[in-house]
């Protein structure tokens, strides 16, 4: 699609001050004011997710923010970046991502803003452009192409409807699709399951909640575990240490040690699961921010009044123990006790996310629990 030479007005800048940086990030609240179901996230989660004193995302990443304008006024942005830590699929190709996309419902801004980004890309040797990752595969991924019906659930993203289409324009493909599942308080584990759960656990077998005496190490436990039993993923990077610590430092206010359950075989770390209260719920009406009152109302809901629905966004086996008889018992075990658990507690929606299309063993953990597949995000990929 050749540029349109009647947008001359139109330009990208590289996003370099404080004053810019947070025109990047309220810019998509303002696009998406009219949608039922947009949740703005809190400005200051985003200006630290986006700084790179505060994000050891940035230690092994390069990364550049572009804010498109016409006239003055902000109309799109999107992100570049490079993951030094991301294995590149084949031999000869090297992946470079984008992400943070918004933008008006306008194919000229969204070709400038592709053309910007991968000229970035290019100009550092890339082949592929793939995302969106904002910033990386583990943060918020994909774009949302099913499912606008509903609001996200805590660290997945909302799209426009027609953001897909705009993308497509440019020259991008389908590389993968991820599925989220939503579930109720009624849905169970297997029948098949449940006799062999409610035999109790085998010998060797241990579940344990977490630690909150001891944090730190338990959030080192849980990155080993996770990195391990992902590894064989599509589009896998290893979480470091310091970026797992810095979520888990972010989201201590709302963590529930009680909905975080590690699983032991013959006293080794084998499994974890995670269920996180559901963020959004608390903060839709806040507008994206804590100040004066926001922080009083959002600790008053999370540890008072109680959010409602909860997201389960982490869970694997290692892979050592994964296809042995008890290893492959773990994740309903450990479903069982964290989902029983929360039950308890008041909490009667769950969401399991994020889901590889082409995980099939996780698609069908999933179903079997009850969950409905509600959502697709999609993964874009183009070569360059």
């Amino acid at each position: 699609m050749p540029f349109d030479s009647t947008n001359a007005d139109l330009q990208v800048i590289p996003v370099k001050t404080p004053d810019e940086l947070k025109r990047f990030i309220v810019l998509p609240a303002r696009l998406n004011a009219k949608d039922p179901n947009w949740i703005t996230p809190l400005f200051m989660e985003r200006t630290e997710a986006l700084t790179p004193k505060t994000n050891p995302f940035f230690a092994h990443a390069e990364v550049q923010l572009f804010l498109a304008t016409r006239g003055g006024r902000d109309v799109g942005r999107i992100s570049a970046q490079i993951d030094h830590l991301t294995p590149q699929p084949t031999p000869g190709r090297l992946d470079g991502h984008f992400g943070m996309i918004a933008a008006e419902d306008d194919a000229a801004v969204f070709q400038i803003l592709f053309r910007t980004a991968e000229d970035w890309l290019s100009a550092k040797g890339r082949t592929h452009a793939v995302g969106p990752f904002n910033l990386s595969i583990n943060e918020e991924v994909g774009l949302l192409v099913h499912g606008f019906d509903t609001p996200p659930m805590v660290l997945m993203g909302h799209d426009p409807v027609y953001a897909g289409k705009r993308i497509e324009e440019q020259g991008y493909v389908k590389a993968q699709d991820l599925f989220a599942y939503r579930a109720d308080e009624t849905g169970d584990i297997p029948e098949i399951a449940q006799r062999r759960v409610k035999r109790g656990l085998p010998a060797g077998v241990v579940l344990r909640q977490l630690d909150w005496k001891r944090y730190d190490e338990e959030v080192a436990t849980l990155t080993d575990i996770l990195n391990d039993a992902w590894k064989d993923n599509w589009g896998f990077t290893p979480t470091t240490e310091a970026e797992t610590r810095q979520l888990a430092k972010a989201l201590k206010q709302v963590i529930d040690k009680r909905l975080v359950w590690f699983a032991e075989i013959d006293g080794e770390p084998a499994g974890v699961v995670v269920f996180l209260p559901n963020v959004n719920e608390a903060i839709a009406d806040l507008n994206g921010k804590l100040l004066p009152f926001g922080w009083a109302k959002l600790l008053w809901r999370l540890k008072v009044k109680g959010v409602k629905s909860a997201r389960i966004p982490l869970m694997g086996v290692k892979r050592k123990f994964s296809t042995t008889q008890r290893g492959r018992m773990l994740p309903f075990w450990m479903m069982k006790a964290s989902r029983d658990t929360a039950i308890g507690l008041g909490y009667n929606r769950f969401e399991i996310s994020w889901v590889l299309e082409a995980n099939t063993a996780m698609t069908h953990i999933a179903e079997n629990v009850g969950g409905t597949h509600y959502k697709t995000y999609r993964v874009y990929e183009k070569a360059l």
